[in-house]
């Protein structure tokens, strides 16, 4: 998600197989990482929107909602797999 964001926000005129993240995308996944190592629901953790504890401070929360907000609908056309993993696991919990 955050590759096709970074791609469409930050980086337009690389090519599309350049994987690489900007700075600042690098840094929220990063943190992203981070606070999901740590999370108490582990590998059971539901997907953000149903979750019921905040893992990221507000700052970081409203940034991963834009990242998600614009990647997630993407995703069928990106990773079609994944995306209808993602939907599953959402109407699951």
């Amino acid at each position: 998600m955050f590759d096709i964001f970074c791609r469409a926000h930050h980086r337009p005129a690389r090519k599309s197989t350049d994987h690489q993240l900007c700075d600042e995308c690098e840094t929220m996944l990063r943190y992203a990482h981070r606070r999901l190592d740590n999370c108490p629901f582990g590998d059971d953790k539901p997907v953000c929107s149903n979750c019921t504890i905040h893992c990221y401070s507000q700052r970081r929360r409203e940034q991963v909602r834009a990242v998600m907000r614009y990647a997630g609908p993407r995703m069928l056309r990106h990773h079609p797999l994944l995306g209808l993993l993602h939907l599953w696991d959402m109407r699951r919990r």
